[in-house]
C-alpha cells in the first residue's frame, strides 16, 4: 500500500541511480533517459560538475532568509541579465511559481501607472503555464480547471487564429502570455514571425508580452531563449526546469519597465533564491550559455531531425509529424500514443507523452550522437513492430 495521494499515474518502475542520459531502475535494469524529469535536467543525471557545487556549497550555507543579501543570487541575476533582455530578475521554486508571478508583475505594473483594471492577462487556449488555481486558468484547459471552482482574470484564443486574438484584447487586457514552444500542448512552435507581430501588437495596444519559457527555455531551443531566433524582445518571461538541472529553481525575468510595480512587499518565496539553489544554478548558467555548447545543442539536433524525418517517411502510416526545434521533440503519431510510449520503455527507452498524440523526447542538452543514435534504432524498432 502506498500512503502517496493518487494524483499522478505512475508507471510501475523505480530508479535507484542515474548517471548522464541513463538511469538504473532498483530492479537492476538500464533505461535512455529522454525524459529527463520533463526537459528539467539539462546537464542529464550526476554531472561532476553540479555533485561537487552540491557538495562545496552544502558545508557551508544551505538557506538564509531573503530578509538579507545572498550573493550566490545576485552573481546569478547578473548572469542572467547579461545574457538576456531583462534587467531585474525574482528568483522561485518552479515553474507554476514562477509563471504565477509573472501575471503578479503584468498586473502590478498597470496598477503601478495608475490603470488598475487592466488586470487580464490573454492565454492560448490548452496552453499549459503550471498547476496553481491562477496558472491552470491561464491554461485554459477544461480538463485541468475541473473541480477547482473559477479563477478569473484570464481569456483564450485559439492556436493560430490572429483574428480571434485582436478580438479578444479589450480595454482591461494588460498581457499576452504564450509558450514560445508549447510543451504539453504538442509541441508546437510559435513561428518567428508570429511572435514579431505579437510584440508588434503588444506595443500598438500598450500591454505587456509575457513568453513562458519554462520548458524550452535554457539553451533547449539551440538558442539561450526561444524567443531570440525571432529578434524579438518580451517584457516578462518565466524559466525554471533547466537552470537547475535538476536542482528546484524557477525565476521571473524583466524588463526595468514593467520591475518598477516590484517594491518590497509585493512578493516573496521562503525558499526562492536560497544560496544551494543559487550555487547550482550559477554552475548550470556558466556550462549551458556558452556558444560552443548552444552549437552542440543545434548540431545534435540537427542530426536527430534528420533521422526522425527519414523515420517519418519510412512510416508514413505510423508517424504523421516530427515537431520541436534544438531537443525539445515530438513525434505526433497517426494514432493514440500510450501503446507506443510502453512499447518503447519496453524497449528501455523512456519518453512522455504529450496533446495531440505526440510523443514527447527530452533528452539531455549534452546528449551523445551514440545516445541519439540508441534513441532511433530503438524507435524504428517499435515502429516496425507496430506496422
Amino acid at each position: 500500500m502506498s500512503y502517496l495521494a493518487k494524483n499522478y499515474n505512475r508507471k510501475k518502475i523505480a530508479f535507484k541511480y542515474g548517471k548522464g542520459s541513463y538511469l538504473f531502475s532498483t530492479d537492476g535494469k538500464k533505461y535512455l533517459d529522454f525524459v529527463q524529469g520533463i526537459a528539467v535536467n539539462s546537464l542529464g543525471h550526476a554531472h561532476s560538475k553540479l555533485v561537487k557545487t552540491i557538495r562545496d556549497q552544502s558545508k557551508k550555507l544551505w538557506h538564509v532568509s531573503n530578509a538579507f543579501q545572498i550573493p550566490e543570487g545576485e552573481k546569478l541575476a547578473k548572469k542572467l541579465c547579461q545574457k538576456t533582455f531583462a534587467d531585474h530578475v525574482m528568483f522561485q521554486n518552479s515553474g507554476a511559481e514562477a509563471t504565477e508571478a509573472a501575471i503578479k508583475v503584468a498586473r502590478r505594473y498597470f496598477y503601478t501607472i495608475g490603470k488598475p483594471n487592466k488586470t487580464r492577462i490573454l492565454c492560448i487556449k490548452n496552453s499549459f503555464h503550471g498547476r496553481t488555481l491562477a496558472t491552470i486558468f491561464a491554461s485554459g484547459s477544461k480538463k485541468m480547471t475541473e473541480g477547482f471552482g473559477h479563477v478569473g482574470g484570464f481569456d483564450h484564443f485559439v492556436f493560430g487564429d490572429h483574428k480571434s486574438l485582436k478580438k479578444k484584447i479589450t480595454k482591461n487586457t494588460a498581457a499576452i502570455m504564450v509558450e514560445t514552444i508549447m510543451g504539453e500542448g504538442g509541441i508546437k512552435v510559435i513561428p518567428d514571425w508570429c511572435l514579431k507581430e505579437l510584440r508588434k501588437l503588444c506595443n500598438k495596444k500598450k500591454i505587456l508580452l509575457i513568453l513562458d519559457e519554462v520548458q524550452c527555455g535554457i539553451s533547449r531551443s539551440g538558442d539561450f531563449f526561444a524567443f531570440e531566433k525571432s529578434k524579438v524582445a518580451a517584457d516578462i518571461v518565466p524559466i525554471a526546469k533547466g537552470i537547475g538541472s535538476g536542482f528546484p529553481i524557477g525565476a521571473v525575468l524583466m524588463n526595468k519597465k514593467v520591475a518598477v510595480g516590484m517594491i518590497p512587499g509585493t512578493h516573496g518565496s521562503t525558499f526562492g533564491g536560497n544560496p544551494l539553489a543559487m550555487a547550482v544554478g550559477n554552475t548550470v548558467m556558466d556550462i549551458v550559455s556558452t556558444k560552443k555548447f548552444l552549437n552542440n545543442v543545434k548540431k545534435s539536433s540537427k542530426y536527430f531531425f534528420l533521422k526522425l524525418n527519414k523515420l517519418k517517411e519510412k512510416y508514413p502510416s505510423i508517424i504523421k509529424e516530427i515537431r520541436g526545434r534544438g531537443l525539445l521533440i515530438g513525434i505526433q503519431l497517426q494514432t493514440d500514443q500510450t501503446k507506443f510510449i510502453k512499447k518503447l520503455m519496453d524497449n528501455k527507452l523512456l519518453t512522455i507523452r504529450a496533446a495531440e498524440n505526440v510523443v514527447r523526447i527530452l533528452p539531455p542538452l549534452n546528449v551523445k550522437i551514440k545516445e541519439i543514435d540508441l534513441a532511433l534504432k530503438i524507435i524504428d524498432k517499435v515502429c516496425s513492430e507496430i506496422k
